[in-house]
């Protein structure tokens, strides 16, 4: 499958190129070495319309896609990843959710300030006890009038501490376990909700990963994203487009490495000879540029269906599988190339080698990926072939 470029199309990625190679190289390495989230760098992806990709005008977004989307993904990650975690989960899963399964009132409420960049979003998912196994959340949701009152923690959020709403899966219903959750918009400012610790992260470290914690938290009734009971459904359905971001993230962090390792091998030399014209360099440069161009035909054919209203759980997770684990093997061959200085700090190598392990992670584990693409595989052969 060979995916063309529209004007449109090649318009937007060359001003997410500009815009990361410029706006956003200027302050990359000090935010990534001293934890800064860089507040400015959102609003001017909100001015450029980044924050709102998958949102109709109406709402004030620009509706190009999610193959657009990715297109920037891979431009952003490909000089900061930290920063296109935050355009992923904004894009991918809260105002996809919304656009999906949220109200005309919540749409209305919440989407123009969000592809502006007023606000960002968060997805909270994740509980000690409930990461890949999303049926044992424990956080709860009690009906009491016109509100929910949820009670609860979670863990690992992406910019938890910077939201000004995060998408909130609880169970509402003790006794069902995967039909027993339900999904909410909840706010900061709602009686009962804070911020626990912050993660310290062995990469991304320009976002920030917290705790967030619900004692009684109020939330009103009209927050609850679609029916009561289908949480799971809903939250499955985001992590759909969520993979496909990851997808993306991961093609820029290899697509980095790439260009780090040939880059320095044109100019190291051993020997008296650079070690870009040594076999073994070029057989790594080799592997990794095909794998690259694998995993970004995964990644776009999966844009490409859910752009079109496809179902893609499978295509999704092999995109996320794929492209995670090229990118885990581009940064390895790339600091192999660069030898020890490639080990230090003082080569980019070394924060990408840090960024890309957590790309086999989140958004679903690498055997996550797997158990979803064999499920789908053997129901297409018991349909095929029934026994």
């Amino acid at each position: 499958m060979w995916f063309q470029l529209t004007e449109e199309e090649r318009m937007i990625q060359k001003t997410a190129r500009d815009f990361a190679r410029k706006d956003l190289a200027a302050v990359v390495e000090e935010a990534n070495e001293n934890g800064i989230f860089q507040d400015e760098i959102y609003k001017k992806l909100g001015e450029l319309g980044f924050l709102g990709m998958t949102v109709p005008e109406k709402y004030g977004g620009v509706d190009f896609g999610y193959f657009c989307l990715i297109l920037a993904l891979e431009e952003i990650s490909r000089v900061c990843a930290s920063t296109a975690v935050v355009l992923s989960v904004q894009n991918s899963l809260v105002n996809g959710i919304l656009m999906k399964s949220g109200s005309e009132e919540l749409r209305a409420k919440y989407l123009p300030r969000l592809v502006t960049g007023e606000i960002l979003g968060a997805y909270a998912l994740t509980e000690s006890e409930a990461g890949s196994d999303v049926a044992a959340i424990r956080t709860s949701a009690a009906r009491k009038g016109d509100e929910y009152i949820l009670n609860g923690t979670k863990i690992f959020i992406s910019t938890g501490d910077k939201a000004g709403v995060i998408f909130v899966i609880a169970r509402t219903d003790p006794d069902d376990r995967s039909g027993g959750l339900s999904a909410f918009l909840v706010e900061p400012g709602f009686p009962g909700f804070s911020i626990g610790k912050t993660e310290h992260k062995m990469g991304l470290n320009a976002s920030t990963t917290v705790e967030l914690v619900f004692e009684d938290c109020r939330v009103p009734a009209g927050n609850m994203v679609g029916e009561e009971g289908k949480g799971m459904r809903i939250a499955f359905e985001g992590l759909d487009g969520g993979r496909i971001g990851i997808g993306a993230q991961s093609l820029g962090i290899a697509q980095a490495a790439l260009d780090e390792a040939v880059l320095f091998a044109r100019e190291r030399k051993q020997f008296n000879t650079r070690i870009l014209d040594f076999q073994s360099t070029r057989w790594k440069i080799a592997d990794m540029a095909m794998n690259i161009d694998a995993a970004r035909l995964l990644v776009y054919r999966a844009a490409k269906l859910r752009d079109q209203g496809l179902p893609c759980p499978k295509e999704a997770a092999m995109a996320k599988l794929f492209a995670s684990q090229t990118a885990n093997r581009a940064v390895y061959d790339s600091m192999q190339i660069h030898g020890g200085v490639g080990y230090t700090k003082e080569f980019r190598i070394e924060r990408l080698f840090r960024d890309a392990r957590v790309m086999e992670i989140y958004e679903g584990t690498s055997e996550i990926q797997r158990l979803v693409i064999s499920r789908k595989i053997i129901k297409e052969y018991e349909q095929m072939f029934p026994a």
